[in-house]
């Protein structure tokens, strides 16, 4: 079991000669309570280990990558930790958090928000980049310098886009079926205009096509693996951006397409090695 006066573990079993605990913390982003889950590998006895960041989609909470993912063992092959945050605020009683699958409650995007009610809380921007990453970097046996993240969906565009703004931290990224530029799709406008507000140009800082275009990538190749039986990929996900955008500015990109599967965790679980297994090569 984890034992820290920052942070409170909820629940920890052995795994794969590893432990997957599930902890709580108070975030001073947030302005609540906040879990997430960790998996420790074995080698984390013996010293610092690499660590990646999984970041959910819609509706999701910590759990999903925990119990359905099926990421311990070759994590535990490896020698990585994993970190699996929730996907928003909770409780914090806003008007409306609770009404809509795509907005508010399990749908934070991953962005600072600037709109009131949601900017005292809906800070899943800083919370993800900055203050989880310090909490575990002095509380676990985590090496700092070999931090990469991935996620799905709505947690594809947040890996995409944190990574992209902080390279110094995320050394690598890939993604499942991300959301690649919610400036132009009806998940992303909406979330985006509620939190963020109608100025369009404030969008461009949580799009992850506009951001290659404004920064670029001088990291490793980007992994993308999309579902071709994916019932959002037309409308929603879009990957065919993300490709012309790496193209124009000569980013590496391995974005698979993948007949037949869709946007579940079935998925998730069929390519998961991969993607750790991409991850440790350069961590």
């Amino acid at each position: 079991m984890i034992v820290s006066e920052k942070f409170e573990t909820i629940s920890a079993q052995k795994s794969f000669g590893g432990t997957q605990s599930v902890c709580r913390h108070d975030s001073t982003e947030t302005g609540c309570s906040m879990r997430f889950g960790v998996f420790l590998p074995p080698q984390a006895a013996d010293g610092p280990v690499p660590a990646l960041y999984y970041l959910a989609g819609l509706t999701c909470t910590e759990e999903n990558f925990v119990v359905k993912a099926g990421a311990q063992r070759i994590a535990a092959e490896l020698g990585i930790a994993l970190i699996a945050p929730d996907t928003s605020p909770r409780g914090l009683n806003y008007p409306g958090e609770d009404d809509a699958y795509d907005f508010g409650s399990g749908a934070g995007f991953y962005v600072d928000a600037t709109e009131p009610p949601w900017q005292s809380g809906y800070r899943m921007y800083s919370y993800i980049s900055r203050e989880l990453p310090a909490l575990l970097n002095a509380e676990l046996p985590i090496d700092p310098a070999r931090v990469g993240i991935f996620g799905h969906s709505m947690g594809g565009h947040g890996a995409l886009t944190i990574a992209l703004k902080h390279p110094e931290i995320f050394k690598s990224v890939s993604a499942f079926a991300p959301i690649v530029s919610p400036m132009r799709c009806p998940w992303g406008e909406k979330a985006l205009t509620g939190y963020l507000g109608t100025d369009r140009s404030v969008w461009r800082a949580y799009d992850a096509t506009a951001l290659i275009e404004e920064r670029g990538w001088a990291g490793p190749p980007i992994l993308i693996d999309q579902g071709t039986a994916d019932p959002f990929l037309a409308r929603e996900l879009k990957p065919e951006l993300l490709r012309a955008a790496c193209a124009a500015k000569t980013i590496p990109l391995d974005l698979r397409m993948q007949d037949g599967y869709d946007h579940s965790y079935f998925f998730i679980a069929t390519f998961v090695d991969d993607h750790v297994r991409h991850h440790a090569n350069y961590l």
